[in-house]
């Protein structure tokens, strides 16, 4: 072999003394106390499968706090499998009388902006004043394998040790708005466990947040200065959703210029529109690490809470939200029923196709394709009767 071939680090076929490894030989017997030849198992082991709760079981352990069960309700709720759906529907029926007495917070901002940072020291502060909180992160889902990492949790260690906290991390599923598909439900499930602070962390999309918009009391916008603009990306709707605007990260040499970020945010609110009347969003600032602002944020939701209940207009958001709701889930049946129509179904790559060749004008189409679907509910609704 020439001298200045290379020796396969790897190669068992040559003496190891010229190779930087070495190899070594494994042991002949048992390592590690364990026995020098195990027998095979006959048969691989048989998986433990959870018995299934009846609504009964999954209703009372909600109401009893009991965490594993409440767990299981919302995985229950998020489930879309057929067998799910309709247990699920009865239990959010029995726990309904039992919700409606929380504080509803939404958390959005931008990627970066330490929104899962503030929650915690939100939520830590929350716990230390005796109030149960549950917390709802949302992890966007790929677009490409629809899995989601949902790392929220181990982000907000200190916080998940609590005993008054509950975190659940669920993935968007392609849902727009920054929050789950059904964070709504999941929401009454978390004031049917009687926890009275919810606090909902959505995605950070943009505009899209009006969805989460809907589904709480009070809308808290995160901020960071250095960002690269004014808007940070936002778009002037979303600010106009807010009701407190906050500068994160305001701690260290990063104090001034947190200060002079709010200076030009407030300046700028004056032109916007309050989303809820009667109340005037303001521009404030906080450093999670030190907790600094913490409790002053804490106060001026608590004081919107007392406003817009004497006002009347709390009770009156609730209302529009719960109509809202009602509108979207129709929304979402008609589509799944017109989808999942078998002749539509049957007829709908035919038609797409006639509309790639250009044969068929899109207006045309989506015509023909309802004409489809409704005379074939049509009959099925004469045959019923």
């Amino acid at each position: 072999m020439p001298e200045n071939a290379r020796i396969p680090e790897w190669s068992r076929d040559i003496d190891d003394s010229a190779s930087a490894a070495k190899i070594l030989h494994g042991v002949d017997g048992g390592h590690d106390g364990l026995p020098a030849s195990r027998e095979p198992l006959s048969s691989p082991p048989t998986p433990v499968r959870r018995r299934q709760l009846s609504s009964e079981e999954y209703v009372k352990g909600v109401l009893e706090h009991d965490r594993t069960i409440l767990a299981r309700t919302i995985t229950l709720i998020e489930s879309n499998a057929a067998s799910h759906i309709t247990c699920a529907q009865d239990v959010l029926k029995q726990l309904l009388p039992h919700t409606g007495k929380s504080i509803r917070v939404g958390i959005t901002g931008v990627p970066g902006v330490g929104k899962s940072t503030f929650i915690e020291a939100l939520g830590c502060y929350l716990c230390q004043k005796g109030h149960r909180v549950a917390v709802l992160t949302v992890d966007p889902s790929s677009s490409l394998s629809r899995g989601s990492i949902l790392g929220d949790k181990t982000r907000m260690e200190r916080l998940a040790r609590a005993e008054q906290c509950f975190i659940r991390p669920s993935p968007s599923g392609g849902t727009l708005g920054g929050v789950a598909g059904k964070s709504r439900e999941t929401i009454l499930v978390c004031e049917a466990a009687g926890f009275d602070v919810i606090l909902l962390e959505t995605v950070g999309v943009g505009q899209s947040e009006v969805t989460a918009r809907s589904m709480v009391d009070f809308m808290l916008l995160l901020l960071i200065t250095g960002a690269g603009d004014e808007l940070q990306g936002l778009k002037k709707g979303v600010i106009e959703l807010a009701d407190a605007l906050v500068i994160h990260k305001a701690d260290g040499e990063n104090v001034a210029r947190a200060e002079a970020l709010r200076s030009e945010y407030s300046q700028a609110l004056h032109y916007l529109t309050p989303f809820t009347e009667g109340w005037t969003p303001e521009v404030y600032t906080c450093s999670s690490l030190s907790e600094k602002g913490i409790p002053e944020i804490w106060d001026v939701i608590q004081r919107f809470i007392i406003v817009t209940t004497e006002s009347g207009r709390f009770d009156a958001r609730r209302r529009a939200q719960n109509r809202e709701w009602l509108h979207v889930m129709l929304e979402e049946a008609l589509r799944q029923r017109f989808y999942h129509h078998s002749e539509v179904a049957r007829r709908l790559p035919a038609i797409e196709q006639m509309v790639l060749d250009g044969v068929l004008p899109v207006t045309t189409a989506v015509r023909e394709l309802f004409s489809i679907f409704y005379a074939t509910e049509g009959r099925a609704n004469l045959s019923a009767k």
